[in-house]
């Protein structure tokens, strides 16, 4: 018999830790391969964990409430066999498959893989030696279309994958060296003296609402903030919205509301500006390849979560719609996966849905920049005519653009914002969705 630790897998690269909220499977029990242990939580999403191996429960590490770090082992689970076996192949498969298997369970017995770091998801060590075996490519394993929990690639998803893949080659990914992050000791603010009268309520932070605080400080206290206001006049954004949105919603099922259309100019804007797509980790900066928005969303207890928009610059703008409201009615119905909040490149939040005119919002680290958008008022302005000036009423707004200073200068954040303002004032009213 032989003892495989189960631990907590990585989640995303803004999440180190999570609680256990339920225990799914008691010691002794039977667990399948890619069958729920546990259920945790995070300040992104809550998840369940998986077992990456077939075999007994024999031991559980943590108990509920416990926070586990990413990486930590979990629980304890007796597999038969000398080592960690993957399932017999069905005969059906063919015998190239099974010729891969072969050399997967050899490579089993060795120390697995350790170039996988660079992705996001979850993926069991079953899956990841049949990956290397076969010369598939991190970009390649994440197309997989899992059968598995949330979408994770199994065993025989990566077996058919194969199967189907024909006999050409693939160039096997080299591992990313990862830049090393500096050990700078955080300063420990020191606490002030909270007095409390009578008649006071004390109530204690909900697990979320700890993290969410945790995180926002952290965030202040590693980026210079700096905020960029700039006020865009969307006058014939919202002339064209109230013409088209009736058609649209019968056309394409979908309500059509301001935030695809921010959202696809900030998308433009970062396309235009890559230095505000980055990521800082120690003295080293990320240049990000793809453009994910993230979209800073309320949830009906009042809390914070960022689902991203993936690859936002390759949509149109039906597409933007359907994804804004794909995530925002998942959002409030408690129904992201772990991967709809990873992998954020930049923030937007919306904080004119309550009424706010501009803001000074928080960066969601690592990312260097987060755009606020104000509440579309009708103001008074001076309109400039070929006849001459006079005063009009128009469709106001501003952005607030807060940036992280250390490789962020004023240039380059106030231009972003600048360019985004200059594509909506642009907006074609006659233009087709």
């Amino acid at each position: 018999m032989a003892k495989f630790e189960l631990k907590l897998p990585k989640m995303g690269e803004s999440v180190a830790e999570a609680t256990i909220t339920n225990w799914l499977k008691s010691v002794g029990e039977k667990i399948d391969a890619d069958e729920a242990v546990l259920e945790i939580a995070t300040d992104k999403v809550d998840s369940e964990v998986p077992s990456e191996v077939s075999g007994v429960l024999t031991e559980i590490l943590f108990q509920v409430n416990d926070v586990v770090k990413v990486g930590q082992t979990i629980a304890i689970i007796e597999t038969e066999g000398g080592s960690v076996a993957a399932a017999p192949i069905a005969e059906s498969v063919a015998a190239p498959v099974a010729e891969v298997v072969k050399t997967i369970e050899v490579a089993q017995t060795v120390a697995a893989p350790a170039d996988f770091k660079s992705s996001d998801k979850f993926f069991s060590p079953l899956v990841k030696n049949i990956a290397t075996a076969e010369g598939i490519s991190i970009a390649e394993l994440e197309s997989i279309a899992g059968s598995g929990k949330d979408g994770r690639v199994t065993k025989e998803d990566i077996l058919n994958y194969i199967k189907n893949r024909g006999t050409q080659p693939v160039a096997v990914q080299q591992p990313v060296t990862q830049p090393t992050t500096n050990n700078q000791q955080p300063t420990t603010p020191i606490a002030t003296p909270v007095s409390v009268n009578g008649g006071d309520e004390i109530v204690e932070m909900d697990r979320m609402r700890k993290l969410i605080s945790g995180y926002m400080v952290a965030s202040v206290q590693t980026s210079a903030h700096v905020q960029s206001f700039i006020e865009v006049d969307v006058t014939n954004i919202v002339k064209w919205r109230d013409r088209v949105k009736n058609a649209f919603e019968k056309r394409e099922g979908e309500k059509l509301t301001f935030t695809p259309i921010f959202m696809e100019a900030v998308a433009k804007a970062l396309k235009d500006f890559p230095g505000m797509n980055i990521s800082v980790d120690g003295d080293f900066i990320i240049k990000r390849k793809n453009i994910n928005l993230g979209m800073a969303a309320a949830l009906p207890n009042g809390n914070l979560i960022v689902p991203v928009i993936k690859n936002a610059d390759q949509l149109n703008l039906v597409g933007m719609a359907k994804a804004v409201n794909d995530l925002g009615n998942r959002a409030k119905a408690g129904k992201l996966k772990p991967d709809d909040t990873q992998g954020g490149t930049y923030t937007v939040t919306n904080v004119g849905t309550f009424g706010s005119v501009f803001g000074t919002p928080i960066i969601n680290q690592p990312q260097v920049g987060i755009l606020a958008l104000g509440a579309i008022r009708k103001v008074p302005a001076v309109i400039e005519t070929p006849e001459g000036d006079f005063i009009g009423i128009r469709q106001k707004m501003f952005l607030s653009h807060s940036y992280d200073h250390r490789v962020v200068d004023g240039a380059l954040g106030g231009s972003f914002v600048k360019r985004v303002a200059e594509y909506l004032e642009a907006f074609d009213a006659n233009r087709e969705y």
